[in-house]
C-alpha cells in the first residue's frame, strides 16, 4: 500500500485535497479531526493539568486554550509533547487499518509533518501551496482568526517554498475547488499507473 502524507501551511487547501481523495474513494485520515476529538476525549484530563481551566464540561475550550497560548507562546512544546504522540498513535492505527483492508493506498493529512521531526514512514509527501496573498485572505476569513494569531501560526511553520522544495508532489490550490479536484485525481491516477509499471 501506497503510504501518501498531506501537509502544507495554513490555508493552503489540505482539507479541500484531502477531501478530493476521499471522494476517490481513498481512505483518509485528518490530525486536525483527530485533535477535536481528543479534545472531547482522552486529551481533556492531560491538557486540563497543563492549563488548568480550559477543560469544561468534558472537552477543551480551544478559544480560551488559544488565549493562553498566545500570551505564552513558549508553553505550545508543552502542549504538542502531550498532543502529537496521541495523534501519532492514530495516524499509525489508521495506516495499518487501511493496509488491512486491502486498500492501494491511504492518505494522511499531517499538518506539521516536516516541521515535527517525526519519521511518520510515509513513501511520499503532497504538498498543498497557493498565492501568499491568498493564504493570508483565506486564514484570515476564518472564525476567530486575527492577524496576531495568524502571525503565531505562520511564524511556527516551515515556509511555503522550502515545504515545496521538499515535497514528492505539489497541489497548487489556488485556481477553483473542482481545479483541486482534477489535480488530485490526475495525482492519483499517476501514482496507480506508477505502481503498476
Amino acid at each position: 500500500m501506497l503510504r501518501l502524507g498531506l501537509t502544507g501551511s495554513i490555508a493552503t487547501g489540505k482539507s479541500t485535497a484531502l477531501a478530493a481523495f476521499a471522494d476517490l474513494g481513498i481512505p483518509t485520515f485528518s490530525s486536525d479531526a483527530a485533535v477535536h476529538e481528543l479534545y472531547a476525549g482522552e486529551a481533556v484530563q492531560l491538557v486540563d493539568a497543563l492549563f488548568p481551566g480550559v477543560g469544561v464540561s468534558g472537552t477543551i475550550d480551544r478559544a480560551e486554550l488559544s488565549r493562553r497560548l498566545l500570551a505564552r507562546p513558549e508553553r505550545l512544546a508543552e502542549l504538542e509533547a502531550v498532543v502529537h504522540p496521541l495523534v501519532r498513535a492514530r495516524i499509525a492505527r489508521f495506516l495499518a487499518e487501511a493496509e488491512g483492508s486491502g486498500a492501494d493506498m491511504a492518505v494522511a493529512d499531517i499538518p506539521l509533518l516536516y516541521e515535527g521531526g517525526h519519521d511518520w514512514g510515509l513513501d511520499a509527501v503532497v504538498v498543498t501551496i497557493v498565492d501568499p496573498a491568498e493564504q493570508r485572505r483565506r486564514a484570515l476569513a476564518r472564525p476567530g482568526m486575527t492577524v496576531e494569531k495568524l502571525e503565531a501560526i505562520l511564524a511556527r511553520q516551515m515556509p511555503q517554498a522550502d515545504k515545496e522544495r521538499r515535497a514528492d508532489y505539489v497541489l497548487d490550490t489556488g485556481n477553483s475547488i473542482a481545479q483541486t479536484q482534477h489535480d488530485v485525481a490526475d495525482l492519483v491516477k499517476r501514482l496507480r499507473a506508477k505502481k503498476v509499471s
